[in-house]
Order: C-alpha cells, then sequence, then structure tokens
C-alpha cells in the first residue's frame, strides 16, 4: 500500500526530545527551549518527550514532570504534544497521566513497567487500570526490544477493547514487523514506529500514521512525510535516501543514539558542549567522524 495514515487525528513525525544537561548535572533550561523552538520551526507535527531517547531512565519524577511542562510551555498550543509516562506503578502511571493531562499533553503512551518474565495477562491488567483512570487519548510502547516486555498483537487488540481511550500503539520494529502488525491490528490504531525513523517509507507504505525520531533530523523528516502526503511519493523516497545512512548509523543502540544522535542535534542546534549524565556510552573519535562524515552536508536546524 501507499498511502499513510494521515486521517488519525494525531499523525506526522513527533519528534522525542533529548535530556540536555548542565555540568553540574542538571536539566538545561534554555537548551530544552532551543530544541522546542527549532522541532517547531523545522516543521514537525508534533512533539514526544518522556520516552527512552529522554533518558527517562535516568530521570527523577520530578525531572520528568519539568520537561513536560518547559514542553508545553515553550509549544504553547501551536503543536500536539505526547507524554511517555514510564512509572513502575500503577499509582505512579495514573499520576503521570493526569499531569499530563493537567499541563496540555495531547495524548500520553504509557510503557509497561520493566519486569522480566511479566505474563501478557499481567501486562494487559496493568495498561487497562491505568488507562481506565483517565480520559486522555493514550497509547502503549511495544518495545520488548528495548524493554524487555511487551504484548503480542492479539493483547494489544484485547486492551483496546478493554480500555476504548487506548488509540495509539508507539511501536519499535523492523519493517516486516510493522507490516504484519499493521494487516492484523493496525486500522484499530494511529500506529508509530520509533527506532529513529530508519523505515519511514517503509512504514508510511504500509499505513502508519507517522514516526518518532529524535531531533537531530526531523527537518528532514518532516519533509518526507509532507512530501509522502502530498502524493509525491518518487520525491519523498529520494529524499529519504540521502539521510537513511546517516539514521541507520544513529540507530544502532539506543545508548548509541543517545551518544551521537544528541550531539548531532547540539550541533544543529548551535549549543555548547554536551554534558553526559551516567552512564552513558562515551563517544570514540572514530565514531564521531563517521557520525561528521554522514552528517556533513547538515547545516542548522531552523531557529524560531
Amino acid at each position: 500500500m501507499t498511502g499513510s495514515g494521515s486521517s488519525h487525528r494525531f499523525h506526522g513525525i513527533y519528534p522525542m526530545l533529548y535530556a540536555f544537561f548542565r555540568a553540574d548535572n542538571s536539566l538545561d533550561r534554555e537548551a530544552h527551549r532551543t530544541q522546542v523552538l527549532a522541532c517547531v520551526a523545522a516543521g514537525a507535527h508534533g512533539l514526544a518527550v518522556g520516552g527512552l531517547a529522554s533518558e527517562c531512565n535516568k530521570l527523577s519524577s520530578s525531572e520528568k514532570r519539568t520537561l513536560v511542562e518547559w514542553t508545553l510551555e515553550d509549544t504553547a498550543g501551536c503543536l500536539p504534544v505526547s507524554v511517555t509516562v514510564s512509572e513502575n506503578t500503577l499509582a505512579g502511571q495514573k499520576e503521570a497521566i493526569a499531569h499530563a493531562r493537567d499541563s496540555g499533553a495531547a495524548w500520553a503512551v504509557m510503557q509497561p513497567p520493566p519486569v522480566r518474565g511479566a505474563s501478557v495477562e499481567a501486562l494487559v491488567d496493568f495498561f487497562a487500570e491505568v488507562a481506565g483512570a483517565s480520559d486522555l487519548p493514550l497509547g502503549i510502547q511495544n518495545a520488548p526490544e528495548y524493554i524487555g516486555v511487551g504484548l503480542d498483537n492479539p493483547a494489544i487488540a484485547e486492551l483496546a477493547q478493554r480500555a476504548p481511550n487506548v488509540v495509539v500503539l508507539k511501536a519499535e520494529g523492523p519493517a516486516p514487523y510493522i507490516s504484519r502488525l499493521m494487516c492484523e491490528i493496525g486500522d484499530g490504531f494511529a500506529v508509530f514506529n520509533g527506532r529513529n525513523g530508519v523505515e519511514l517509507i517503509d512504514n508510511l507504505r504500509s499505513g502508519c500514521a507517522g514516526t518518532i525520531p529524535g531531533v537531530e533530523c526531523c527537518d528532514l523528516q518532516s519533509k518526507v512525510y509532507d512530501l509522502w502526503r502530498a502524493g509525491e511519493i518518487g520525491s519523498a523516497s529520494n529524499q529519504f535516501r540521502e539521510v537513511l545512512p546517516l539514521l541507520t548509523f544513529l540507530m544502532l543502540t539506543i545508548d548509541h543514539l543517545l551518544c551521537y544522535g544528541k550531539r548531532l542535534a547540539a550541533r544543529r542546534l548551535g549549543l555548547d558542549e554536551v554534558h553526559d549524565r551516567g552512564p552513558a556510552l562515551a563517544p570514540r573519535t572514530e565514531d564521531l567522524e563517521t557520525l561528521a562524515f554522514w552528517s556533513q552536508d547538515l547545516g542548522p536546524l531552523p531557529l524560531a
């Protein structure tokens, strides 16, 4: 198929915002504002915050809420914002979703608690109870490769029956997995793939609503999406080919993306040195040279 899922209420390119830190390890307010405004100016269709690329596993609950509040303040209603909630308890996820709703988020994504060995039935029960406490449109992040637990397609369909406000699916998988998912249950959800948008064209061909990549190439990915949606399939595909080697290099692992994707984003945003919060992958000279090679034609991200 060649149609995107643009008929969904939520669709397009939603860059997952990075958590930038100061030298003293605190969150960097000005760097966050800079990336938000750049994503808006770059043509993003929405913004996402709080996921794996936001280093949710290294943030306190207070810091997660701070990033949500900053993002909603800086967008000022000009773009829908998706908030990923990663608290490990029922109460924690319910509170995080309530905070996202009260702050002005358009939708939220529930991460499964990282309990290896949790049964599919237990995960469905967990998500259904959390979803039942809110009227906010919700999704789940199904990323067993990165989180260690997840749902199969029948379980996802069961969850949607039990929780009608679960209308989004944030998947993390290669093109064959996504196309199979779309064939089996895709009609019931706005499906976004992650993986830094490496499979963007294949995902659009399968009918996905969009993708949730990093910040560093969101201008190019937003343009590809817009061309595709306008029916300019050849132009969209050709432009995507130009950035695909870079995206592939960046998305080797989550830690690799956080090391090199964040540094490329900082470079294109005109930010100073990137300060990592540990544990973090240390940049290697050889890999920085590879990053420079594949990104040499990229100028600054547009500024608002």
